[in-house]
């Protein structure tokens, strides 16, 4: 027993200095030891990228080949970006694609306020109010896009701000928000299924969908 144990916790040791070592490396030969890593402990994490912008240009490529798409974003700014052009383009077709944002009608002191505070921490000119009309805007473009894509369903929340949530129904990417970066500039995980972390990514999208309210794509 001692020894199973001893061997459950060196393979958890190994683990968070993989990930400690590609977070301050982030450099593709560790990638490998990564994945090696990930294998024996089942969590499926294969790369870490120190900054989720920088992870953009294989998400765009895991997207062209994805059967379903699922995000769950803070803001949605990634969704306006080069990564998900192709998406939206009709390049490729998903059958579904489905879309989370924060409610940005929600009552002063929800959810979306607090993520807007920590934020205006390292970012002195965010407000909740400029956080508030970004949602808006990226909700207006997506209005856009699935009336001109069929498939796209989107969702608003009021839940806490805690990660991005990127997933198909072959890998995911999670950005865990700080409180001192944007998004953009946060670390992301990304991991492949079948895995501990792309279960914990399809949990954390389904329970929001869950709890979250239908927004009409009807153009205004």
């Amino acid at each position: 027993m001692n020894a199973f144990l001893l061997g459950i916790l060196s393979s958890l040791v190994t683990s968070a200095l993989l990930l400690a070592l590609s977070l301050l490396r982030a450099s593709r030969p560790l990638w490998w030891l990564t994945a090696a890593c990930s294998w024996f402990t089942g969590t499926g994490l294969r790369r870490v990228y120190r900054r989720q912008v920088s992870a953009e240009h294989t998400m765009s490529q895991d997207l062209a080949k994805a059967q379903w798409v699922k995000v769950m974003a803070g803001r949605g700014n990634i969704l306006t970006r080069e990564a998900f052009a192709p998406l939206w383009a009709g390049d490729v077709s998903p059958a579904s694609v489905q879309i989370l944002l924060p409610d940005p009608d929600t009552p002063h002191g929800s959810w979306l306020d607090r993520r807007s505070q920590d934020v205006a921490r390292f970012d002195p000119g965010f407000t909740s109010a400029l956080l508030r009309s970004q949602v808006r805007a990226n909700i207006d473009y997506l209005i856009r896009v699935a009336h001109a894509r069929p498939g796209i369903r989107m969702r608003s929340y009021d839940l806490p701000h805690t990660c991005r949530v990127i997933a198909t129904d072959k890998v995911a990417y999670l950005t865990f928000y700080s409180d001192d970066a944007h998004g953009r500039n946060s670390p992301c995980l990304y991991a492949r299924a079948p895995g501990l972390l792309y279960t914990i990514a399809l949990q954390q999208f389904d329970t929001a969908w869950a709890n979250s309210t239908e927004v009409s794509t009807t153009l205004r």
